[in-house]
């Protein structure tokens, strides 16, 4: 067990943002194609947090020609290049689920003013 630990504990990041549910992100993922490698930038807001560690993961949610895109990242994967956080959300909740069932001016995310 303590063989693990020290495993996860390496493969950790050292630099991670500050960000939390209802902020909007800009998370940049390496894409393999072939014998090509790309980077892609997925925009949007970030409706979920769970898991602890090496285990963490955060759920992103954009509108992509009128349909909700949702991914599910893995905090400390070795695709996910980096995170921007774009803009501070101001919100009441642990998980924005809600924000699928509504449309338009409906599905924004007050700013938190500092």
């Amino acid at each position: 067990m303590d063989l693990l630990s020290k495993i996860s504990e390496s493969s950790l990041k050292s630099t991670v943002p500050d960000f939390n549910v209802g902020d909007t992100v800009k998370v940049e993922v390496k894409i393999k194609e072939g014998e090509r490698e790309r980077i892609q930038i997925f925009e949007g807001t970030v409706i979920a947090k769970k898991g602890s560690g090496i285990a963490q993961t955060f759920t992103v949610r954009k509108i992509s020609y009128g349909c909700g895109v949702e991914r599910i990242f893995p905090l400390h994967c070795p695709s996910v290049k980096d995170i921007k956080v774009v803009r501070k959300g101001r919100v009441r909740r642990a998980k924005l689920y809600y924000l699928r069932n509504r449309v338009g001016k409906a599905a924004k995310v007050k700013e938190k003013l500092v």
